[in-house]
């Protein structure tokens, strides 16, 4: 009867008569109750989440926890996640647990403060169930953030931080738990806070009166800086130490400690082990050798500012003891290998001021010089000189340019010859498109198979289309024809007729009337793409075609004349009539440039006697394919690109391919544009293959938002375009000068690869990518800092003489706007940055010469960037003459 009355007071949410009807139980008697508690948390489980179901959680949290006589099963029920949010409170769950045995609740306390933080227990929960155990102090990671959230929750109770922790028994294993966790420290750093009345000023109180071992927590600190880990938790420990305001005698038996955090800490710790061994060395307490040993490993350190400070300290250093030289200017020389030739500039100061007091053995000399290769060649030459090391020879190798191979054209495969391979290359298709290659052969595939066997072809692709979002709508409901009528999507048309998916009426209306994706400046390249798939999904149901004829040969898109030929032939020996959209891109994918291939397959062609042979042999016949006439216009800070009329893509073509020949302004369109997937973008390069300038001047507003608007991915397409087939003219250099002064590093990245793609190609104008770029800039829409990343990432490569070739008719634009304001103009940010690489790629390529408006920079007075590099850009370029 007692089960039975218990079930009924844990249905009500009774909690308290719940507790008290366990109180007068046996161990049997509980759990002889268990299954039926069970078996309600089952259906609460299925219950809907309402107030209806939620009131008997605390009165079944609490009985479940006590019915279960094993410790591991009280630990997973009261941390069952399906009771987190309405739970047993921790006085009731201490009342109905506290007749066990004290074994019992150790052992439940440690499996309880083992579970994640995520699991929620309540820590007033684990501190009853220590206080009733009298065990041990769990220091797992959910009792500790428990216990430091619970004496920041205590400031109601009054009293400072401080005094609250005197009163907490257990203060120094928690403090000490505190270091060694990994994971805590960065979840309660928000309770340290700041002010006299912070966990960092209550621990120092603390510590200085003695309740806490002072040494213990500064050696405690320095441990977990020497450990590492997350910034936040970084912060925390060195404010902490900083705080309890180490002696002098502290700092100075932990040196070691301190050189290996100003090596390798982050870089707050780093700038603050290297003040504190500074002071050390400036008061005699380090000797040569410790200060040598630091400097090796912080002058490698990318932070610039700890570098300069400790050149700085290195020459205070040797101007109180000359005879210091032999053991720190060899350290002073690794500055020689820095990246910023600044630095290396500073260093190479520092040895020439001292290089005087080196004893006359030779070896730090010899030393000396070995590090000075490092340099750059224009501070080498400068170092033979001051420094009297005759085999220091900064000409002695002549710069050899890097740049990456050039990318090879790539043959289609064949399409798979089973219907079970191409249905796996169809499902990778679905899954991340891949590539123009991928998809003209599996198109291809998918209508070679469906003419072969279409049976089959159904049967192999239905798992894959089995989640498509068409595949169990019925094909006359209208959402079905209009998400189709608004877009094709890629292959999923296709599919979708193969599986009768869509109705015949919104086929042949698609065929006949073409897309409804507006009139925006991408529609003229995207309706071209989409009528060939919209033919081939209607032909499926209608009238299959044997193959394709516009499947490309190559993977930039473009196709042999004698393939072509070829697959005519077939359709005139099967009889088989050609699709007008797959002809009409066979068209403009044919290779004309070669009149050697060209008029011989011309021949041929017209042998067929066909309407499509005179056609193409009409086609092969004629000029080879010029570019339209191009205008520069600007709209805002931007400079875009319109195009003339191309009158041979016109009348003889498809309604849905003339607009590819007509012209194109940046003005006209206005409306609402669908195709912002990058992915579907590649694709648009294959319509038009060789003529490279039509698609990036139709997509040099995407682009110039990269830079201007600080949109993401647009101008992952420049690869492409580099590597696609004809004229990089107007537009393409455009789109490249806004790719390079992007927003996001991925887009600059594939800008730079471009711009390195078209140097190894033999194809970019340098000099029309500068003045582009000089424009941009001066308009506004080009930030120069971000362009400097861009030039400097290029450069790196050991593309030296590529980039100078750029900067050297871009900077006279920038260097112009910082003459004409004089010597008190402020020059543009970012601009020292461009004259560093400048100077460096100069320096690396042999580059000679004048560039206009640089004296005017060299001549400013003072030390900032600008004057510095253009001081040292003008010495790279007159070298010959300097010597």
């Amino acid at each position: 009867m007692s089960g039975e009355a218990l079930l009924k007071a844990v249905r009500a949410g009774h909690t308290v008569e719940a507790a008290g009807l366990l109180d007068g139980m046996t161990d049997g008697e509980r759990r002889s109750c268990l299954p039926d508690l069970k078996e309600l948390r089952k259906e609460l489980r299925a219950a809907p989440w309402n107030a209806a179901s939620r009131v008997a959680h605390p009165a079944l949290h609490a009985a479940g926890a006590a019915c279960h006589t094993g410790a591991a099963g009280a630990a997973t029920w009261i941390a069952a996640a399906d009771m987190r949010w309405s739970q047993a409170s921790p006085g009731v769950l201490l009342h109905v647990l506290g007749d066990r045995e004290t074994d019992w609740l150790a052992d439940l306390t440690h499996r309880l403060a083992a579970r994640p933080d995520t699991s929620r227990i309540p820590f007033a929960l684990l501190s009853g169930l220590v206080g009733l155990s009298g065990c041990e102090v769990p220091t797992t990671d959910a009792y500790v953030q428990g216990w430091f959230e619970h004496i920041g929750a205590s400031w109601h109770s009054g009293g400072t931080v401080a005094q609250r922790l005197r009163q907490e028994p257990h203060l120094p294993r928690m403090i000490a738990a505190l270091f060694e966790s990994l994971d805590v420290t960065g979840r309660i750093a928000w309770l340290f806070g700041d002010g006299p009345g912070s966990w960092y000023n209550a621990l120092a109180e603390l510590a200085e009166e003695g309740t806490l071992d002072r040494k213990v927590l500064v050696d405690a600190c320095v441990a977990r800086l020497l450990r590492g880990g997350a910034p936040a938790d970084q912060r925390l420990f060195l404010r902490l130490l900083s705080c309890l305001a180490p002696t002098r005698d502290e700092e100075r038996e932990r040196s070691a400690d301190w050189t290996a955090l100003a090596c390798e800490a982050v870089a707050p710790v780093a700038w603050h082990a290297q003040s504190v061994l500074g002071s050390l060395a400036l008061d005699g307490e380090l000797t040569p050798r410790q200060l040598a040993e630091m400097s090796s490993g912080v002058l490698f350190r990318t932070e610039k500012k700890l570098v300069r400070a400790q050149l700085i300290l290195l020459g205070k250093v040797l101007k109180r003891d000359p005879s210091t030289a032999d053991v720190l200017l060899p350290a002073v020389a690794q500055a020689f290998g820095h990246e910023d030739t600044e630095v290396q500039e500073r260093a190479l100061k520092l040895v020439e001021r001292h290089v005087s007091a080196l004893d006359d053995s030779g070896d730090t000399r010899d030393r000396l010089g070995g590090c000075a290769a490092e340099l750059s060649p224009g501070l080498r030459i400068r170092a033979r000189r001051s420094l009297g090391i005759e085999a220091l020879d900064s000409d002695s190798a002549a710069h050899e340019e890097v740049l990456p191979l050039v990318p090879e054209r790539a043959r289609l495969a064949a399409p798979p010859d089973s219907a079970a391979e191409l249905a796996e290359e169809v499902s990778a298709l679905l899954a991340s498109d891949g590539g123009v290659a991928a998809f003209e052969r599996t198109l291809d595939g998918l209508v070679r198979h469906a003419h072969r066997d279409r049976a089959a072809l159904v049967e192999a692709l239905g798992p894959v289309v089995a989640r498509c979002w068409w595949k169990d709508l019925d094909p006359r409901h209208s959402t079905t024809s209009v998400r189709f009528r608004e877009a094709p999507h890629g292959l999923e048309v296709v599919l979708a007729a193969l599986f009768e998916q869509v109705s015949m009426d919104t086929l042949h209306a698609a065929v006949q009337q073409g897309t409804t994706n507006g009139n925006c400046r991408h529609s003229a390249l995207s309706r071209a793409v989409d009528a060939r798939l919209w033919e081939v999904a209607y032909r499926l149901r209608a009238e299959p075609m044997p193959f394709l004829l516009a499947t490309p040969t190559w993977a930039t898109g473009s196709l042999e004349p004698d393939e072509l030929v070829a697959r005519l032939t077939e359709y005139r020996r099967l009889d088989a009539r050609p699709g007008a959209a797959d002809f009409a891109q066979a068209l403009l994918r044919v290779r004309r440039d070669d009149r050697a291939t060209a008029e011989p397959a011309a021949a041929r062609a017209r042998a067929l006697g066909s309407p499509e042979g005179y056609r193409l042999a009409q086609w092969l016949t004629a000029d080879a394919p010029a570019l339209p006439a191009s205008r520069r216009r600007t709209a805002g800070v931007r400079i875009l690109l319109e195009l003339g009329e191309l009158e041979e893509i016109q009348g003889s073509f498809p309604p849905e391919f003339r607009q590819l020949g007509r012209p194109f302004t940046v003005f006209k369109d206005r409306q609402y544009c669908r195709h912002w997937a990058v992915a579907e973008r590649q694709h648009w390069q294959a319509v038009v293959p060789g003529r490279r300038e039509l698609v990036a001047a139709r997509l040099l507003r995407d682009i110039s938002m990269v830079a201007v608007d600080d949109s993401r991915a647009d101008a992952a397409i420049l690869p492409l375009l580099a590597e696609a087939d004809g004229t990089a003219g107007e537009a393409l250099h455009l789109c490249l000068a806004y790719g390079l002064g992007a927003r996001h590093p991925e887009d600059r990245l594939a800008a730079v690869d471009a711009l390195l793609i078209l140097a190894a190609r033999g194809q970019l104008d340098a000099g029309l990518l500068g003045a582009d770029v000089g424009e941009l800039v001066r308009r506004g829409a080009v930030k120069p800092s971000r362009l400097a990343e861009s030039i400097r990432t290029a450069a790196a490569t050991g593309a030296y003489a590529t980039v100078w070739s750029v900067l050297r008719d871009l900077l006279p634009a920038l260097l112009a706007d910082l003459a004409a304001d004089g010597a008190s103009g402020s020059p543009v940010r970012g601009l020292g940055e461009l004259l560093t690489v400048a100077a460096d790629c100069a320096e690396r390529s042999g580059a000679r010469g004048d560039l206009t408006h640089l004296a005017g920079a060299a001549g400013r007075r003072g030390s900032s960037k600008v004057a510095v590099q253009a001081r040292r850009l003008r010495t790279a370029l007159t070298q010959e003459a300097a010597a």
